[in-house]
């Protein structure tokens, strides 16, 4: 099976890590940064590219060695340049990168000053007070490091739902052309859609004999076997993702998808309400006081037995999901189709990797009525942050382009920074030429919870102010959220007429499936957007959409399900 675009990615991401370390040349880093960010967002599959002989080089940010790497991973599965950099640099001293807040500068220092080459004598030197004498650190760094260290540790791995998508759907083709398959299912985290998964559970039904188990372990992507029966087989692949695949008969089937989708915590109450009704539930049926099947087949016969409707997985949290399906009262989730369009996105304009030409072209291909151009404002540096005058001759350039096109609107937006005053990085000369301003955080993470909460609602002061951008400025295990009171925040916002965004990019989904559910409860609208810096990101929306639906949104929990002319309407304050 072909090589993903997860995989080439990961690949590029640690050659980056691993030449950071080294204190090699920054503009070689960011190539191999910025292309992992290009493939890790790109709708096709480059292995396939590489397969029809179509040429990478035109592919942004990917020249002539970086197309003949992706080639030779294709092919290999591997890269020499990243076995070569591995055996220069302590696995150890790369383990630390895991560490929160603890880039590779900050790793040198510690080799240097240190001779710090793992984990555990990262803890050992910071509980010795060490790290506060050294330059760059400090007493409040230190502590930071000892929290993240004790979070680190009760982490188990876990990969983002979407650097996961690809290969499971790949299994799941693979599964499903073999002879004697009759079906083939994702259960567990993955099909609740979580933001991030352990591992892959698939369940499969087949007729007898069928040679399932020998191709699950000869599935080309598989790097170990653990283990091989004929119900059950383990593999890892070699993404270091663990794989389970159970053989279960058609009678069970629903049963056991139900069992294996989870959450334990939807299982057990689901198991209570049929012990209080005489019957006993588990992963290959509900049974009856003599012990007869009475259900299994589907996972609607599970529910109606418990006098419950059938509820989509990603609801499947013991989060009331049990008692509103019982009062006939579970929502209508959100679907990819209601939303209407897009509004936060970036061009070459800032750091995105695609034109407004470019963006506006995919979006209306992509069926949108609408997508707001939301460059960074100039106090982000390393996004190449746009100037009050720069921005205004953006918009100008939007206006121009806006004439032409047919079908879709480009709407004129920023993505101010929020300086750790509250203020907003762009004058109000400049914010009123604008459809919608998307105010966010870049800067001073560490502030308080009241700080920080006071820095929000002083930026949403502000009359322009429209969408509060990645609320907890979080990416997920990489930096923790921002300490914020977000039930204050949600009754600020909807006292000023602002929203929320839920931001769609997979390290990002902020906001959380909790503070959704604490919107849609307020009566607070939500913006699902791609935060997209090429024309392929504009496809994120579906993780963000996935998000949602697991926070309970529905339709009109969500301002870009408008169409345009009541979307206008409802960012004026």
């Amino acid at each position: 099976m072909a090589v993903t675009n997860a995989e080439i990615a990961a690949i590029f991401n640690r050659i980056a890590d691993l030449l950071e370390i080294q204190d090699e040349n920054p503009f070689r880093v960011r190539a191999y940064r910025n292309a992992a960010h290009m493939v890790q967002g790109l709708s096709r599959s480059l292995a396939e590219m590489v397969e029809q002989g179509e040429t990478l080089e035109a592919l942004p940010t990917i020249g002539k060695d970086l197309a003949a790497k992706i080639r030779e991973i294709a092919a290999t599965g591997s890269l020499r340049k990243l076995k070569q950099l591995q055996t220069m640099v302590s696995p150890g001293l790369v383990d630390l990168l895991k560490v929160p807040g603890l880039g590779p500068r900050r790793l040198r220092t510690l080799r240097d000053y240190l001779n710090i080459q793992n984990i555990e004598e990262l803890e050992k030197a910071a509980r010795q007070g060490l790290l506060r004498q050294l330059p760059g650190f400090g007493v409040k760094t230190e502590q930071n490091i000892l929290r993240e260290l004790s979070e680190l540790q009760q982490r188990t791995r876990r990969f983002l739902w979407a650097e996961v998508e690809e290969i499971a759907e790949q299994l799941l083709t693979y599964l499903r052309q073999l002879p004697g398959v009759k079906r083939v299912e994702m259960a567990g985290s993955y099909r609740r859609r979580r933001e991030t998964v352990g591992d892959l559970d698939i369940l499969v039904s087949t007729s007898r004999n069928a040679p399932v188990m020998d191709a699950f372990v000869s599935f080309a992507s598989v790097e170990r076997v653990i283990s091989k029966g004929t119900t059950r087989s383990t593999v890892v692949l070699r993404t270091g993702l663990q794989v389970d695949l159970r053989m279960v008969p058609q009678v069970s089937f629903g049963a056991a998808w139900h069992y294996f989708t989870g959450s334990k915590a939807h299982n057990i109450a689901v198991r209570v309400m049929g012990v209080q009704r005489g019957l006993k539930v588990n992963e290959y049926g509900i049974f009856d006081k003599q012990d007869k099947r009475i259900a299994g087949r589907t996972e609607k016969e599970i529910y109606a037995q418990m006098g419950l409707q059938w509820m989509e997985p990603e609801l499947r949290e013991q989060r009331g999901e049990l008692e509103a399906a019982a009062q006939g009262r579970l929502p209508k989730l959100i679907t990819e189709n209601d939303l209407r369009g897009d509004l936060h996105c970036h061009t070459t304009t800032s750091d995105g990797q695609d034109s407004l030409e470019a963006m506006a072209k995919a979006a209306q291909q992509m069926g949108h009525d609408y997508l707001a151009i939301t460059e960074h404002s100039q106090h982000l540096r390393v996004a190449r942050g746009l100037s009050a005058d720069t921005l205004l001759a953006h918009c100008d350039a939007i206006d121009a382009l806006n004439e032409k096109l047919k079908g879709i609107r480009l709407l004129k937006g920023v993505e101010v920074d929020i300086l750790e005053d509250g203020s907003l990085d762009m004058p109000d000369y400049v914010l009123q030429r604008l459809d919608i301003c998307l105010g966010a955080i870049h800067s001073a993470f560490g502030l308080s919870e009241q700080k920080q909460t006071a820095r929000v609602i002083r930026a949403m002061d502000n009359p322009r102010f429209n969408v509060l951008a990645h609320p907890s400025a979080r990416l997920i295990d990489k930096r923790s959220a921002c300490r914020l009171d977000m039930e204050q925040i949600m009754d600020a916002a909807l006292a000023r007429g602002c929203c929320l965004e839920l931001n769609s990019q997979p390290r990002r989904l902020d906001l959380n499936d909790v503070h959704c559910r604490m919107a849609k409860e307020r009566g607070l609208k939500v913006v699902i957007s791609t935060d997209a810096h090429s024309a392929d990101q504009l496809g994120y929306l579906r993780y963000g959409v996935a998000q949602a639906r697991r926070g309970w949104l529905e339709k009109d929990d969500v301002l870009n399900s408008r169409r345009l002319a009541a979307l206008l309407k409802a960012l004026q304050r």
